[in-house]
């Protein structure tokens, strides 16, 4: 029995046309588990520097200095993670305002960068002045999740 060769041709065309519509749909999910690496290096830092505020460890001037230290490492990095093929997936929590709204969520990232770098360089000597620090570094974090992050609590 044979096959026409028109039938091979479309078949083969079907075929690529599937695998071709799988790649566009396909999202890059390696930095999006790079970004929630970030964040949750970040969570972990926020955790410390709450755990000295509310008195629950004793104030350690050296591990303030570390949590800025780790902090700002993330914020100067976490930018390189955006690229348009992940807004999706991997149960992402970036909202899309970040990619319909480069210029805002450029400033919120360098207010992040600069903020997170005032702190790090800060005499933070005593309990009060690691306070007010990170008060300022907390904040910024609060905006830009109010604005570009998906909650889903």
């Amino acid at each position: 029995m044979r096959i026409s060769s028109f039938r091979i041709s479309t078949s083969i065309l079907a075929a690529a046309s599937m695998l071709f519509a799988a790649s566009a749909v396909a999202q890059n999910t390696a930095p999006i588990k790079e970004r929630q690496e970030l964040m949750e290096s970040n969570g972990d830092s926020a955790k410390a520097a709450s755990a000295m505020i509310k008195g629950e460890q004793p104030f350690d001037a050296a591990k303030a200095k570390q949590i800025f230290n780790d902090i700002h490492g993330v914020a100067m990095k976490f930018g390189d993670y955006f690229p348009e093929d992940s807004k999706t997936g991997n149960e992402t929590e970036a909202a899309p305002a970040i990619w319909e709204q480069p210029e805002e969520f450029e400033a919120a990232l360098t207010k992040f960068q600069e903020e997170s770098a005032t702190a790090m360089e800060a005499s933070v000597e005593d309990l009060e002045s690691f306070r007010q620090q990170f008060g300022m570094v907390a904040e910024n974090c609060k905006g830009c999740h109010e604005d570009f992050r998906i909650d889903d609590d």
